[in-house]
């Protein structure tokens, strides 16, 4: 068996795919990089919905389903919350790191400096806990965002702990942020293998990456997002991890500003009950209106 896997051409979905690769082979499973330019690349979302961050999906999952690839490998934060019918999530790898990290051109950010993201989860976080920065957008792969830090455009920036170890990038001055600082994206730092739902021969392979620990948090995570009725553009952090035999879940969901939250930290039996206690706990507590809000803007 060699497997076709559809993967977006960039460096750090290059490196995604070809660490699935690797433990494909490690499983003597032979496979093939399929590399694809999406409309998320081209810079236009081609009318998918889930945002932005979808469109880099979108035609991967189109090709899965027409069977010119056998397995889509994604970033987990990037995929949609919803399954199409004929495709499924038929491994969650370990997860790499999940948190932030604080990137600076020089030691410290003193008052007024700026900082590039153009997510709104760590716009909103960074300006509640640090309302001495700017927050200015600034998109981008992580290569092309930190050459503009370099040349001064921008004095720091966040980006993905994972995204950067999977790169082999360790920059000079690099704060890793706490939790209760920056409550990370749904999913950050794990992947996700997709796989037709009827070729039982892929997901039998790829069914031996699966993770259960990663895979309890990010149905947990993912889970989440669904009932919030969101995507993975709006300001919504949430962080899952299995404790023996509990499911713990951590979750915010903030005002672009940083002026107003809703936060929520259950433990629950299942991924399930974990993402349905977190969002009725979120909502109640204003989350509903604060999602809206994001929602309009984008």
């Amino acid at each position: 068996m060699k497997l076709r896997i559809g993967t977006r051409r960039s460096r750090l979905a290059m490196a995604q795919a070809e660490e699935v690769a690797y433990h494909l082979a490690l499983l003597s499973v032979e496979a093939e990089l399929v590399p694809m330019v999406t409309s998320g690349d081209r810079g236009g979302p081609a009318g998918t919905t889930g945002g932005v961050k979808a469109s880099f999906v979108a035609e991967i999952v189109q090709a899965l389903r027409e069977g010119r690839v056998d397995l889509a490998v994604h970033s987990a934060k990037d995929l949609p919350a919803h399954d199409l019918n004929d495709v499924t999530v038929a491994a969650v790898p370990e997860r790499s790191d999940p948190f932030d990290v604080l990137v600076t051109r020089e030691a410290n950010l003193g008052p007024g400096a700026v900082v590039g993201t153009s997510s709104l989860r760590r716009q909103a976080q960074l300006l509640r806990s640090r309302p001495h920065l700017e927050v200015r957008p600034l998109r981008g792969n992580v290569d092309t965002r930190l050459s503009k830090l370099e040349s001064g455009v921008v004095d720091g920036l966040v980006l993905a702990a994972a995204g950067l170890a999977r790169l082999g990038i360790s920059p000079r001055h690099a704060v890793p942020l706490p939790l209760d600082e920056m409550v990370p994206a749904p999913g950050q730092g794990a992947l996700a293998v997709q796989a037709r739902t009827g070729d039982d021969g892929t997901l039998e392979a790829a069914a031996r990456l699966n993770h259960p620990r990663s895979r309890v948090a990010f149905e947990a995570e993912r889970g989440l997002v669904r009932l919030l009725g969101g995507d993975c553009s709006l300001p919504l952090g949430a962080y899952a991890e299995q404790r023996e035999s509990a499911v713990r879940l951590m979750a915010v969901v903030i005002r672009p500003d940083g002026a107003d939250l809703a936060w929520a930290q259950v433990e629950a039996a299942s991924p399930e009950q974990a993402a349905q206690e977190a969002a009725q706990t979120l909502l109640a507590g204003g989350a509903g209106a604060i999602l809206a809000e994001a929602a309009n803007r984008s």
